[in-house]
Parts: C-alpha cells; sequence; structure tokens
C-alpha cells in the first residue's frame, strides 16, 4: 500500500512539470550519428560530454555488425532532462534510449517509465555482476537493473603532494574532515594566492549540495528522518553546514560562493588552491599535462570523515529504455554493446586508455594498458565507489536511495532553494542558523505537500 501511495505522489509530482515542460520545449530534431544499416533506426537522447562524444565517434562499429543505425540528440544536461521528460509527457516514443543519472533511476523506474532491464541481460549473456556494486544497487528498483552504466564516479580528496611536502606535511589514506581543515590552514598561502582548499559554493542540487550533502551524512546529520520529518535544523546537520561554511570562508578559494566543479578544477589545475574536494572524474583533467599545470604532482585520498566510515558520493550516467520505445530489442543490443567489457577495450585500443569510461565495472580496473595510464587515480577511484552505501551513506537509515540527493520528483526545486540559501551563507549575506531555517521550511513544506510525511 504504501508503494501505491508514493507511486500516486510520483506521478503527480510529475504530472505538473511535464506539464510545464510540454508548453515550454519545443521538439527537437535529432542530430545524425548514423548510418549504414539497413535494418532499424534507433535514436539515443545523450548528454554532450566528452565520454558521449567517443561513443558517437565509435558507433559505426556497433552499426557494421548490427545492421542498426543509430541517430544521437545530444543536449547539454538540463535540455536533456527537459526534452526527455517532453517525449514521455506526450507518449511520443522519440527515444530508444535514454542517458539518465542515478537520481532518476529509481523515480522514473517506479512510475513506469523505463523498462526493466534485466531479462535482456540474461538472455544476452551480458554480465551484470562485473557492474561495481554501488552503480549497479543505485540503478536498480526493488533488486531489478533499470538501466545500464556507461560511466559512474564517486569523490575524493585531490591534493598536491609537492606543496604537502615542501611545508612538511602528510596526507593521511583517509583524513578526517577536521584534519583536512587543518591541513587547509597550514597550506594557504596569502601571498603566493594559494588557497588552502577549493569547494563548491555555487548554487544548485548538483553543485554546492554534492560534496557538502557527504559532510552533512558523515557528521551524522540528514535531510529527514526514517517518517520523512524535516532535520536540517539538527545539531548535527547545523555542525556539519557551519563546518563547511566556516572552511570554505577561511581557507577556501575566492569567490566561493560563485564556484562550481568547473571553477575548482582550473583553480588547482593553475596551482591557485592545494586541495580540492570533488568528483573522482576530476583526476583525469588535473593530469592531463595538455590542460593542467599540477599534472603528475597530485595525490589522491579517500573522502575524509568523521562519523562514518566512508565518505564519498555517488553518481553514473547511464542508459535507459523508455517504455514508449517501439524498438526496444535493438535499443538493448545498442546498450548492451556500449556498457560492455568490449566497448571499454575498443575505447583504450582506438582513442587512449585514458578515456575510457571510469566507474562501471570492476573488470576495467584489471586491464594493464589501464593500471598503466590511470595508475595514479584509477585505484583511489575504485576504492571510493566500492565504499558508498547508498542505502545508507550516514548513520540513519533513510526512506530513499542516494548519497548527494533526495531521490523524489520535488527534490530538484527543494535542493536549488537550500542550496541558493547555502550559497547566501557562503557569501556572507546571512548566518548558517538564518539559512538552515530557511531550509528546514523549504523540507518541511516538501514533505507535507508531498505526502510523504504524516
Amino acid at each position: 500500500m504504501q508503494s501505491r501511495r508514493r507511486s500516486t505522489r510520483l506521478r503527480t509530482a510529475y504530472g505538473v512539470a511535464l506539464s510545464a515542460v510540454v508548453l515550454a520545449v519545443p521538439a527537437c530534431a535529432g542530430a545524425g550519428g548514423g548510418g549504414g544499416g539497413s535494418g532499424e533506426t534507433i535514436t539515443i537522447a545523450t548528454v554532450g560530454n566528452p565520454q558521449m562524444q567517443d561513443i558517437e565517434q565509435l558507433s559505426s562499429e556497433f552499426e557494421s555488425e548490427h545492421d542498426i543505425s543509430v541517430e544521437f540528440v545530444t543536449l547539454p544536461e538540463n535540455e536533456l532532462r527537459d526534452q526527455v521528460t517532453q517525449d514521455i509527457a506526450t507518449g511520443a516514443g522519440q527515444y530508444d534510449i535514454v542517458t539518465i543519472g542515478t537520481y532518476e533511476t529509481p523515480i522514473w523506474a517506479e512510475n513506469e517509465w523505463i523498462e526493466p532491464l534485466d531479462e535482456y541481460a540474461s538472455e544476452d549473456g551480458y554480465d551484470v555482476d562485473d557492474i561495481l556494486t554501488p552503480v549497479r544497487d543505485a540503478l536498480s528498483y526493488e533488486d531489478t537493473l533499470y538501466a545500464a552504466p556507461f560511466y559512474g564516479e564517486s569523490s575524493f580528496l585531490m591534493y598536491r603532494e609537492d606543496l604537502l611536502d615542501e611545508a612538511g606535511l602528510t596526507m593521511p589514506e583517509q583524513p578526517t574532515w577536521e584534519e583536512v581543515a587543518e591541513l587547509a590552514a597550514e597550506l594557504d598561502e596569502e601571498e603566493s594566492g594559494t588557497a588552502g582548499i577549493c569547494l563548491r559554493g555555487l548554487p544548485g542540487w548538483g553543485e554546492v549540495l554534492a560534496p557538502l550533502n557527504t559532510i552533512i551524512h558523515t557528521f551524522g546529520g540528514r535531510w529527514y528522518d526514517e517518517d520523512w520529518n524535516a532535520q536540517l535544523t539538527s545539531e548535527e546537520t547545523t555542525e556539519a553546514v557551519q563546518f563547511y561554511v566556516d572552511l570554505v570562508r577561511e581557507h577556501g578559494q575566492p569567490g566561493a560562493a560563485n564556484s562550481g566543479f568547473t571553477e575548482c578544477m582550473t583553480a588547482v589545475s593553475q596551482g591557485d588552491a592545494a586541495m580540492w574536494y570533488d568528483a573522482t572524474v576530476g583526476a583525469s583533467s588535473l593530469e592531463d599535462p595538455n590542460e593542467s599545470d599540477a599534472a603528475g604532482r597530485m595525490g589522491y585520498a579517500q573522502a575524509p570523515v568523521q562519523e562514518t566510515e566512508h565518505g564519498g558520493w555517488l553518481w553514473a550516467w547511464s542508459l535507459a529504455i523508455p517504455s514508449t520505445s517501439e524498438r526496444k530489442d535493438a535499443a538493448w543490443e545498442f546498450i548492451s554493446w556500449a556498457t560492455s567489457k568490449e566497448y571499454i577495450q575498443l575505447v583504450g585500443e582506438e582513442l587512449g586508455w585514458t578515456r575510457v569510461p571510469p566507474g562501471s565495472r570492476a573488470s576495467t580496473y584489471e586491464i594493464p594498458e589501464y593500471q598503466e595510464e590511470a595508475g595514479e587515480f584509477a585505484e583511489p577511484t575504485l576504492e571510493a565507489i566500492e565504499g558508498v552505501d547508498v542505502n545508507q551513506p550516514g548513520l540513519h537509515e533513510q526512506p530513499w536511495v542516494g548519497v548527494q540527493y533526495i531521490a523524489i520528483p520535488e527534490f530538484q526545486d527543494l535542493g536549488t532553494r537550500v542550496s541558493q540559501e547555502i550559497s547566501a551563507a557562503i557569501a556572507g549575506r546571512q548566518s548558517v542558523t538564518e539559512a538552515l531555517d530557511k531550509a528546514q521550511s523549504y523540507a518541511e513544506e516538501t514533505a507535507e505537500s508531498g505526502g510523504y510525511s504524516g
């Protein structure tokens, strides 16, 4: 009964958003990528990142082997969500494959918007067991896989080994947040302009809240308890947020309230920050001598902790089949190929091993060529992902799956509003107490209006 009530809430919450999207978003034209085959043509909606550009480049290999043509519609992340949501809202069936993340997957699965993949996988001999366990769990609903991971990430602490050595400092393999704060104070150089640490402060549920929510978890805080009572003004949550705001204001980069992933990566690459806590995928850019002055001088430590054993987040861009597709079998053939061990080998051989999609399969980390090319960060990345518990990342049980987000449709709005208050505290426009009082009110309103509490 509880599942049925929640499904009704999901449909209601998305119904409002879907109506808005249908009115606001025009139909898109497919960006050509296919050719070759005389059989079926499938259309994939995907995000415009380097890994997906690589798969479009290599798709001719798939087409020649399967007599299936592939058309790519490549869009920025927010536009991708709008276009895919519109497609489902109208039942148009324009897309046969959609690129979604760990946030959307369980929500869309419960709403019956995407197809379960277990039967396809078992008939195809697809190695589901090779998918990293936390990633597989995050992409499943009621123990059934609904999306196949293309690449995954966690979070860890990236730092300049040479700067620590010069200062006579040592980085623990897994520091506490208190130790990180002490190191940041030692490494903060006003004369040279090198900040002790770079942390996100940019508003957005996928920006400042990503690292901050992991800190809330490891400090023993949470957004809601098991009965959906908001907990954003609890002692533990307040302590975590106050710590984060103090750390970035005292030893972080200038203009932190406007800094996201890209800004922090640039700061570390240019020598403007000594440490950076963020996504594991950032390491490949930092180690690229064509992009980074810090290449060859970086070290990597597991996500800092306070009260928990692990402290990282989890995300995976993944491929799913919309229930509206009329070419589901052909769609699965492409998904099976694009997320296979063979595809990873193909990328390594054709494009280079540092361009291999990370964080999806355990077998990737056993490939000698990959270990050699990505040795500095490959093992820490694997360890970070394998340490994540998406069902209970903190000290308390939670009625949703996820670390840096809450897997309810309302979180996109709630998270954005809360992030704006946190960013304002980082900018010094209000206190942490004032920010969390407002955030608590937003969270209470969401739980009540969404029908989660009571």
